[in-house]
C-alpha cells in the first residue's frame, strides 16, 4: 500500500476523503508498516500439530498395520471330484397277489421295517383248501382205476402168451393201464398246483426293507397280478447313491480304481426347526480344475457343522458316457445302518481319487489376485511384509493347496491386505485391534484438528 502523508494544507474536502480512506485502510495507514495478524501464530501451531497428527496416523503406533495372519502348513489333502447324487434303494419290490381271494389279515403297519420271510398278508384260504381236497380225491380215484388196469394187463399178458386172447385185446388193456398211469401223474400235478395256490394265500416279504403305503384294506377282494401293487418294499440298508461326473475324468477314475476301491463321502444337510430362519445353501464347489500332475481337483464347500457325512465306496461305473451331457453315471454303495440316507434324497457327493500326503496348504482368504497372477503377503521375521507370487494347485473348501511359492511354517496375512504394501510393518491381532486405525496418536497440543489430521494421514498412508 502506498505511504500516505497527512498535511494541514489540504482542503477540508480532501481531508474528508482522506479520513474515510484512513478508516477503511486500517491502522497501518499512517504507521508506515504492514499490520500483523495476532491469530497467525496460533494457526501455525495448530497446523503443525495437525501435521504431526497426520504422520502419526499413517501407520498408527510406530507405523504398524494391524493384520490377521496364519501359518502355512503341510498336511494330507485328498484330491476329490464334487457331484450331486440321489439316493436309490438297493432293491424295490412291488407286492402283488398271485391268486384271487378276499384279504383276511394284514400283518404289518405302513412304513414298518420288515425282514425277509416275514408275513405281510393272508387271504381267505378256504376255497384253496377245498380245491386241494378235490384234487386229492381225484388222485385217489384214478389210483384205484390204475391198479385195476394194471392187474388186467398182467392177466391179459399171460393169456396172450398162451394164445388164448387175440393181440388187439391185449394191446387195448395195455394202453388203458398206461393211460391211467399218466392220469395219476396229472392228478399229482393238480394236487401240487392246489397246494401251491394254498401257499399263495400267505404273502411273505421277499426282501428285507421298509414298507410303503398300503393300497388295500382288510376285507378287500384281491385279484391275482393286479396292476396296483398291495404295497412296495424298498431295501434301504445298504443303499445306492447315484451321481454323474464329467467324462473327461474317466481315465483318472479307472486308473485309481484299479489300485484300490474309490471312496465316496455323501454330505447330508441337517434340517432346521420349522419356521426358523434358514441359511443360504452351501455351494457344492466350483468347476473342477486340473492339478499340476494332470489329476482333477475340486473346490467342494466344507460341510456345515449341522451336516452329516456318510462314507461309501464306488460299486458301479456305467459302460458308456452320456453323449447329451458328456457325463458318466456312477453308483456308490453305503451301509446306511441308521437309515440316514433315504430313497430320493439329494446329497452332495465327494469322490475321493487319492490323497496328497504332504500338501502345502494356506487359508483361501490369504490368496489375492492381480493382473500378474495370484499372490500372498508373507510376514518376515522382522514383522515386515513382502509380496510373494504363488502357483495354486487347487482349492479344497476354505483352504488352498499351493504348488509353488510357499514353504511350511511361513506366516501369511489373511485379513487386512488392503492396507499393506511391500515393506510395511505389521502387528498381528484380530480385526479392530492395534493402533493407527483412526490416527488417534496425534499430538495432544494439536487438539481436535490434530486428531483429524492424523486420520487424514492414516488415509494417505493406506492409499500409498
Amino acid at each position: 500500500m502506498p505511504k500516505i502523508v497527512c498535511s494541514p494544507r489540504f482542503s477540508a474536502r480532501v481531508a474528508g476523503f482522506l479520513l474515510i480512506g484512513l478508516i477503511l485502510a486500517g491502522p497501518s495507514a499512517c504507521s508506515g508498516g504492514s499490520a500483523t495478524n495476532p491469530q497467525q501464530p496460533a494457526a501455525d501451531a495448530s497446523g503443525a500439530a495437525g501435521g504431526r497428527g497426520g504422520r502419526s496416523g499413517r501407520g498408527g503406533a510406530g507405523g504398524s498395520v494391524p493384520v490377521v495372519t496364519a501359518h502355512v502348513v503341510s498336511k494330507p489333502v485328498p484330491v476329490t471330484i464334487p457331484a450331486v447324487g440321489t439316493a436309490e434303494p438297493l432293491a424295490t419290490v412291488q407286492i402283488r397277489a398271485q391268486v384271487t381271494g378276499q384279504l383276511s389279515a394284514i400283518h404289518f403297519t405302513e412304513g414298518q421295517d420288515v425282514r425277509k420271510g416275514a408275513p405281510l398278508f393272508t387271504l381267505d384260504a378256504r376255497p384253496f383248501e377245498a380245491a386241494l381236497q378235490q384234487a386229492q380225491a381225484v388222485l385217489a380215484r384214478d389210483t384205484a382205476q390204475a391198479k385195476n388196469a394194471q392187474s388186467q394187463r398182467t392177466r391179459a399178458e399171460d393169456l396172450f402168451n398162451r394164445g388164448l386172447i387175440p393181440r388187439d385185446q391185449y394191446e387195448t388193456m395195455t394202453a388203458n393201464a398206461s393211460a391211467l398211469e399218466s392220469t395219476l401223474a396229472a392228478d399229482q400235478a393238480q394236487i401240487e398246483n392246489a397246494r401251491l395256490n394254498l401257499q399263495y394265500t400267505h404273502i411273505l416279504a421277499p426282501i428285507s426293507g421298509r414298507t410303503g403305503a398300503l393300497n388295500v384294506h382288510q376285507g378287500d377282494l384281491v385279484r391275482a397280478n393286479d396292476t396296483t401293487p398291495l404295497v412296495v418294499i424298498n431295501q434301504v440298508a445298504p443303499i445306492y447313491v447315484t451321481f454323474s461326473v464329467p467324462g473327461r475324468y474317466l481315465p483318472d477314475i479307472r486308473r485309481h480304481q484299479s489300485q484300490k476301491p474309490l471312496q465316496i463321502a455323501a454330505i447330508i444337510q441337517a434340517g432346521v426347526t420349522p419356521g426358523s430362519q434358514q441359511a443360504a445353501p452351501a455351494s457344492p464347489g466350483s468347476s473342477p480344475t486340473g492339478g499340476t500332475d494332470g489329476t482333477p481337483a475340486s473346490t467342494p464347500a466344507d460341510p456345515p457343522s449341522t451336516a452329516r457325512t456318510e462314507a461309501g465306496a464306488v460299486s458301479f461305473i456305467d459302460n458308456s458316457v452320456d453323449p447329451t451331457t458328456g457325463t458318466i453315471k456312477m453308483k456308490g454303495t453305503f451301509a446306511n445302518a441308521d437309515h440316514a440316507l433315504w430313497p430320493g434324497l439329494f446329497v452332495q457327493v465327494t469322490l475321493v481319487l487319492r490323497t496328497d500326503p504332504s500338501a502345502v496348504v494356506v487359508p483361501s482368504a490369504a490368496v489375492q489376485a492381480s493382473q500378474a497372477g495370484q499372490f500372498v503377503f508373507v510376514v518376515k521375521p522382522d514383522r515386515t511384509v513382502e509380496v510373494r507370487n504363488i502357483t495354486v494347485d487347487r482349492q479344497q473348501g476354505d483352504e488352498v493347496v499351493v504348488a509353488r511359492g510357499l514353504t511350511p511354517g511361513e506366516e501369511v496375512v489373511t485379513d487386512g491386505q488392503l492396507r499393506l504394501t511391500t515393506g510395511a510393518r505389521v502387528t498381528t491381532g484380530t480385526r479392530g485391534e492395534g493402533s493407527g486405525g483412526r490416527g488417534d496418536a496425534g499430538s495432544d497440543s494439536g487438539g481436535r484438528r490434530g486428531n483429524g489430521g492424523g486420520g487424514r494421514g492414516a488415509n494417505r498412508g493406506n492409499q500409498s
